[in-house]
Order: C-alpha cells, then sequence, then structure tokens
C-alpha cells in the first residue's frame, strides 16, 4: 500500500511518499519552502498560492525519486501547522493571505474580552476562562489564539470580512482544496476554544461562540480527522500530478499525530518532541487542565482520546539560532576556523558537528545556562515578553560552552514541563523522544540525563507526524484500529539511559533555571513591552 502525507510546517511541507505492508517505510519525500510574511504590528500572514505550489512541485518530485505509479497511491491526507485563520468565500477561496499561529495582531481584542472583569486567572477574566473550562477544559489566554486574529479582521478589515464563508485552520484549507468540501477537522476546531468536548455535545458550543462574538454562520461542519474527507477532484488531481479518486481523509494538526507516529497509544504514554518548537505530551482516555501552568488536553486523531501538551515556543529554533550567529560568523569560519566546505565534506550536516564540538564540553556547560524563550513562552507560564539569555558568562567562557548551553537550556524547560504535567496526570516511566532533536545521539543522552528518564527514538524521528498520518490513512483504507496498527507498525530504535554521574550538576543548573523567569520578569516588561 502506497500513501502519500504533506507535513506542512510553518515555511516548509515536506511531502512523503509511505509504503506499508508488515512495517512502514519512507518510499520517498520531497521538501519546498513558503514565505511567512511578518509586520511591525505583530502580523505574521502566509501566501496560499505558495503553499499549493509547494504541494504540486513536492508531488510531481516523488515520482522522479521512486518507481511508484501516481495510479498506485490508495489515500492521502495533511498534517501540520494549528492555529492559523483561513478565511474562505462560498467556493472555498482565501479572501486574504491566511494568518499564521504566529500572527499576534488581536492584542487589542484579546484585553477588551479576556482582559476585562475585577476577578481574573492567569490574566483572564475569570468568568470567561470558567465558561470555557467547563465546556472544553481549555481557554483563550493568549492574543496569539485564533479567535483573535478572526475578530482582528472583523474590526480592521470590515469589507472583507463581510465577504467571508467560514472560517478554516491551514490543513482544513488544503484538504478542501483536494476534496472541494469546506469542513474542519475535530482537533482543529477544539484549536480555536469554541468546540465542545463533552460526551455526547462535540461541536460548536453555541454559548461561547455568543460569548465571544462569532457569527455562528462561518463555522464550518466539523468531520473527525480519522473520516474520508472525500476524493482528490479532477482539478486538483491534474495540478498534483495524481489520479483523480483517491481516498482523502480528514488528517489534521501536527500534534494530533506525533503520539501516534511515535507508537504513544496507551493512555499515559508519554513522547517529548523537539522540531522548531517543542513539547511534553502524555496520551489520554480522559481530559483534564491546569490552567495555572497553561497545559491541557488536545483532541487526539482518535475520538476519546487526547493527548495532555505543554508546549515550548522555541526548542529546535534556538539551535538554529545558535548555528546561524554563534557557529558560524560574517566570514563562514566554523569553531575551529575550517571553511564550510570542509566541515560539510566530513559531517553529514551542520548538526552533526555542532553535536560532535558539544561533547566536548562537561555536562552544566561549565556553569553557563541558556533560556529558551526566543518567542515569548506559553508553558509552565504564559509571557509574549519573555526572551532567551545567556546566564553566568565568565572571561574564559567560550563558543562551545554556549552551544552546550543552549541544548540544555531546551532540555532544562522540557523538565519543567515533565514536572508540571504531573501535577495532573502520571506521565511513562520510559518516554519516546521524537522530533528533528533525537537524530542527535548527544541530545538524547543529555535529555535522557537531565530529565532522570530512560528515553526511545523510532526509526524516522522526524517524519512522526506524517507516520502517525499515513498510519491513520492506511487504518482507514484497511478498516483497522488506528491504535493497534500504530503499535505494530512503531517500535523503538535505540534507547538512552540516565547517567547517575552527571545528575548532581544538572540538578543545581535546572533549579537556578527555573529562577531565571521570575528574576527577570520585570526586566522583560520594561524591555519587550
Amino acid at each position: 500500500m502506497y500513501i502519500i502525507v504533506y507535513d506542512f510546517g510553518t515555511t516548509s511541507v515536506k511531502t512523503c511518499l509511505f509504503e506499508i505492508d508488515a512495517e512502514i517505510r519512507l518510499a520517498a519525500s520531497a521538501t519546498d519552502s513558503y514565505g511567512l510574511y511578518t509586520s511591525e504590528d505583530g502580523g505574521a500572514e502566509q501566501d496560499p498560492e505558495e503553499w499549493w505550489a509547494a504541494l504540486c512541485k513536492t508531488t510531481r518530485e516523488l515520482f522522479t525519486k521512486s518507481d511508484v505509479q501516481p495510479a498506485q497511491i490508495e489515500g492521502m491526507a495533511v498534517c501540520g501547522q494549528m492555529q492559523g485563520s483561513v478565511l474562505v468565500d462560498e467556493e472555498g477561496n482565501a479572501l486574504r493571505r491566511p494568518m499564521n499561529y504566529l500572527d499576534k495582531r488581536g492584542v487589542k481584542e484579546y484585553k477588551e474580552c479576556m482582559g476585562s472583569g475585577v476577578i481574573k486567572v492567569s490574566g483572564c477574566n475569570a468568568y470567561k476562562l470558567g465558561r470555557n473550562v467547563r465546556v472544553n477544559y481549555a481557554g483563550s489566554t493568549s492574543a496569539k489564539d485564533p479567535v483573535w486574529k478572526y475578530k482582528w479582521v472583523e474590526n480592521n478589515e470590515p469589507e472583507i470580512f463581510r465577504k467571508v464563508c467560514k472560517w478554516l485552520d491551514v490543513t482544513d484549507y488544503l484538504t478542501s482544496r483536494f476534496t472541494g468540501r469546506i469542513a474542519r477537522t475535530a482537533d482543529t476546531a477544539f484549536a480555536t476554544f469554541l468546540y465542545d468536548t463533552r460526551k455526547g455535545k462535540e461541536g460548536w458550543n453555541k454559548g461561547l461562540l455568543k460569548m465571544y462574538k462569532v457569527n455562528p454562520d462561518h463555522m464550518p461542519e466539523i468531520i473527525e480527522s480519522t473520516d474520508q474527507a472525500g476524493t482528490l477532484i479532477a482539478k486538483a488531481a491534474a495540478d498534483l500530478g495524481l489520479t483523480e479518486g483517491i481516498p482523502v481523509f480528514g488528517g489534521g494538526g501536527d500534534t494530533t499525530f506525533i503520539n501516534i507516529g511515535a507508537g504513544c497509544t496507551r493512555p499515559g504514554d508519554t513522547h517529548i518532541y523537539v522540531g522548531t518548537s517543542g513539547w511534553v505530551s502524555t496520551f489520554m482516555d480522559d481530559q483534564t487542565v491546569d490552567v495555572i501552568s497553561m497545559i491541557t488536553g488536545v483532541l487526539s486523531a482518535k475520538k476519546g482520546y487526547f493527548n495532555y501538551y505543554a508546549e515550548l515556543e522555541t526548542a529546535g529554533k534556538c539551535f538554529e539560532w545558535v548555528m546561524d550567529h554563534l557557529a558560524l560568523d560574517e566570514v563562514n569560519v566554523y569553531l575551529d576556523h575550517r571553511t564550510v566546505a570542509d566541515v560539510e565534506q566530513k559531517y553529514h550536516t551542520l548538526y552533526d558537528y555542532l553535536s560532535e564540538e558539544v561533547e566536548k564540553v562537561p555536562p552544566g556547560a561549565n556553569g553557563v545556562i541558556f533560556t529558551p524563550w526566543l518567542h515569548g513562552n506559553r508553558c509552565p507560564f504564559e509571557d509574549a515578553r519573555a526572551a532567551g539569555m545567556f546566564f553566568n558568562i565568565r572571561i574564559d567562557t567560550g563558543k562551545r560552552d554556549m552551544i552546550r548551553a543552549v541544548l540544555e537550556g531546551i532540555c532544562y524547560h522540557l523538565r519543567w514541563l515533565l514536572e508540571s504535567s504531573e501535577r495532573k496526570v502520571k506521565t511513562s516511566e520510559v518516554i519516546r523522544f521524537v522530533g528533528g532533536g533525537a537524530l542527535s545521539p548527544v541530545t538524547c543522552q543529555m535529555l535522557a540525563d537531565i530529565t532522570g528518564r530512560k528515553m526511545e527514538t523510532v526509526r524516522y524521528p522526524q517524519e512522526v507526524g506524517a507516520i502517525g498520518t499515513a498510519v491513520m490513512v492506511a487504518a482507514g483504507v484497511k478498516g483497522e484500529d488506528m491504535l493497534d496498527l500504530a503499535r505494530r507498525l512503531v517500535q523503538p530504535a535505540q534507547t538512552y539511559i540516565p547517567n547517575p554521574a552527571n545528575r548532581k550538576v544538572y540538578d543545581r543548573n535546572y533549579s537556578v533555571f527555573k529562577g531565571l523567569y521570575k528574576a527577570n520578569a520585570g526586566a522583560f516588561r520594561k524591555l519587550n513591552a
């Protein structure tokens, strides 16, 4: 069986061709990028035609990299970025450039609604937040949440807003272009915090729509991620180079499928993900929330299950930053002064090279600590003004110390998320570590040492969202249970055991790390207002 999955990221799509029989194999993949257009007022928009061009280019490229023919494809779906806002007309055409999840122009709209009232919880109107929590164990606590993007367009672009037929997320919009059907999957509907998760009441909640003054007519029909949304229409098939009539499944957000691709399919199974962002997530058969720590149970791909999800907004993005600004300088000189070409001949990627260099620094980075809050932070504290910093730099501090400190800082924050999660749920003793960060054995061992947990990786750690989506499609085509199929197909590849010799220094640094936000919150407010 051959399946195509579009893993739709913030600035690029990875289109994957999977072969599934007794195991799952990545037969071919292709990547293309698209723009992210930011503005000084906090805007972050994208061009839907750039999205579509990238999908078309990468789909056709699959068949130049493999012997598979388009007629052999038995199913397809999209997974990817969430909490965007795509406003479409009756034909499903985008009325304006979609607003990315990073867009934070709705600060005024957010404050006018959630900042009102005398009694507040986490800075939000306690009554409104309480109503939300009763309905779906969640609530809008950030100006970057989708409803404020929707309200911003209503307040600032009334001519466009009058033409709106439906309000979609990114993956829903792409699925509608595949099938001609305008619908939202339940997981992206939940991400608006307007969706009722209570058993027997699932769907748009009329009371919340009224409270946030959202037009009910703009809310599309809701389908499950595992539902077949339709089949590939002729126009889309011609653009993509595929055969008309291929079953297209609902799909949804990356967080929806990563636990499936990580093989975490029993209640209590925990995984840690490090990609551009990072998180700790525990698979659950019930839903709970921690309003203080900003953790909630988001919908899983299978109805009736949830992922208790604690997020770090910039994880791998911090390592990308350190690569650009510390490992390289303006004349492209590396740490040991060899040229770019020399290094790339010896190392498969720059990340491999940096991992090897980091290993030369002792655990604890010689006392240097880094805070990975390069785009603010959401959990376990919400503060868009929080920022990254290097703490405890001395005259003998070198670049290698600082680079190791960045990796350790990411791991310290993930430990903080893990411990915060355990206030409400029981996490697993053995944790699956996935995402691009899991490609580095140095990072895997570091995370095991800092958390004190055994870490397991899987065969394709960087493609777990796409793998989970492929398993869902395969289960739908075959008529099998998705969770059972995932348990059979996704097995651990490597295991990392915590080194007790490193525990003392990491515990010491971790205790300092946790105090850095509280000690500097006032300074962040002054500098980043």
